[in-house]
């Protein structure tokens, strides 16, 4: 569905929540539920992806949208009066790096996510005006790309320092209900919110038949869980960091955070260290564990010119499923470098592979359309400068893997690396190509 004047008109109405909250800053809103009405379902209907998954109910969206209008009247009554009962969330498993690990999905029912979503439209107008710079994890306007630009002009611009590299354990299951309740109700008083918000922390899980309701843990699946986890964190960490770290820190540093993946970054040792100490007992005062292996604290200073006594050979470190890591310039200037990390490279080549192997016996040109859009795809989020060695390698392994599995789909058609070359001219997958350019970015105005 494309914009309409109705969804400008819901826009200037969020802007008015949003100037509220500006203004009162300290303020606990009490009067927000009357913002969630009719325009404000469709508005959240129509930003509701329309092809996923069934939740428990088997309703899929376009059984929902047989009687739209009657069931937003419905929904809306149920919702303002407190009758809302909010649906399990059904699990499925799918696989999670190698091996046979998995992780858990959750799939709402599509009515869930409508509603969840007109409730985070409000929220978001309000926590968008309390939120840090260092945030930048599910918040409109914001990317991962410009996380990873913000980390690496800070540390160019300090000549690097010390990392600390931060991993909360199973973060989304281990949020503490109760925690949580209470850093909502700072801000937001509004009681229809609230229990909106407490049902569907209760709502629990359906898995193979099995309903568990967990203590812990952000609704699975739901739309509402990345800014109730945004607002978790930003108590957590980022108010934390900015009001009670900074001032104390004798040398720069700064902290940029994309969900619960958070780099802090300080020019002076002495801080670092104290910081690392006392970051874990912050987070357990939250009911958060740090990750005793990936949380660590890693040397990453610029290195001194070559021939220079005292040289020192810095770390490295993963952030957004980029290695950084100090090398240098064409023209001979340290420059902090982003090549995919190991981890990343190694399962995004596992699914190609897959993929290839399963559907080798696919027409030619189906094949080479689905490898295309997924090698757009990966240029789009690791073509950024510096990474080009990764990135021709992705390319190159994929050659390899769509190869191999059509060489194997028959046993009298070989497909020689000559009859490869030749396909490749009528059936040519993407170069890699850098999207994220720091230079087009310099140059821009």
């Amino acid at each position: 569905m494309v914009e309409t004047s109705g969804s400008e008109a819901i826009s200037m109405r969020l802007q008015q929540v949003a100037e509220l909250a500006r203004r009162m800053p300290e303020a606990s809103l009490t009067t927000l539920a009357h913002h969630i009405d009719l325009d404000l379902l469709r508005e959240a209907y129509r930003l509701t992806r329309k092809d996923g998954a069934v939740g428990v109910d088997g309703q899929t969206a376009q059984e929902y949208a047989e009687n739209l209008e009657e069931n937003f009247r419905d929904l809306l009554e149920r919702a303002k009066s407190g009758t809302y009962r909010a649906p399990p969330v059904r699990r499925v498993q799918i696989p999670k790096g190698k091996g046979r690990e998995t992780r858990p999905i959750g799939i709402p029912t599509f009515e869930d996510k409508v509603l969840q979503r007109a409730v985070m439209l409000v929220l978001q107008a309000v926590y968008e005006q309390d939120f840090k710079d260092c945030s930048y994890g599910f918040r409109p306007g914001r990317s991962a790309h410009q996380a990873l630009q913000r980390l690496w002009d800070g540390l160019m611009g300090m000549g690097g320092g010390w990392v600390l590299e931060l991993d909360i354990e199973d973060f989304f299951g281990s949020l503490d209900h109760q925690q949580l309740r209470e850093i909502v109700r700072h801000r937001v008083r509004d009681g229809v919110l609230l229990r909106l918000i407490g049902k569907w922390l209760r709502a629990g899980v359906l898995e193979e038949g099995r309903l568990t309701q967990p203590d812990s843990g952000t609704p699975q699946g739901g739309v509402i869980s990345p800014l109730l986890a945004n607002v978790y964190l930003h108590e957590v960490l980022d108010e934390w960091f900015v009001e009670a770290v900074l001032p104390r820190m004798r040398g720069r540093s700064f902290m940029v955070r994309f969900a619960d993946d958070a780099v802090l970054v300080f020019a002076d040792e002495e801080d670092a260290r104290r910081v690392a100490e006392v970051l874990s007992k912050r987070c357990a005062k939250y009911g958060l564990r740090l990750h005793p292996e990936k949380t660590r604290l890693v040397p990453f200073r610029c290195p001194r010119p070559r021939g220079h006594a005292g040289g020192h050979r810095p770390g490295s470190f993963d952030f957004l499923g980029f290695t950084h890591s100090w090398g240098r310039s064409r023209r001979g200037s340290p420059v902090v470098r982003r090549k995919t990390a190991r981890d990343r490279l190694t399962r995004s080549l596992r699914a190609i592979r897959d993929w290839c192997r399963t559907h080798r016996h696919l027409p030619v040109a189906e094949q080479r359309h689905a490898l295309h859009r997924k090698l757009m795809g990966h240029y789009a989020y690791y073509g950024i400068t510096g990474n080009g060695a990764s990135l021709q390698r992705f390319h190159y392994e994929v050659l390899q893997a769509w190869r191999k599995w059509l060489h194997r789909r028959s046993n009298r058609a070989r497909m020689t690396w000559v009859r490869f070359g030749n396909l490749l001219q009528h059936h040519p997958l993407p170069r890699p190509r850098v999207v994220h350019s720091v230079y087009r970015r310099a140059a821009s105005p």
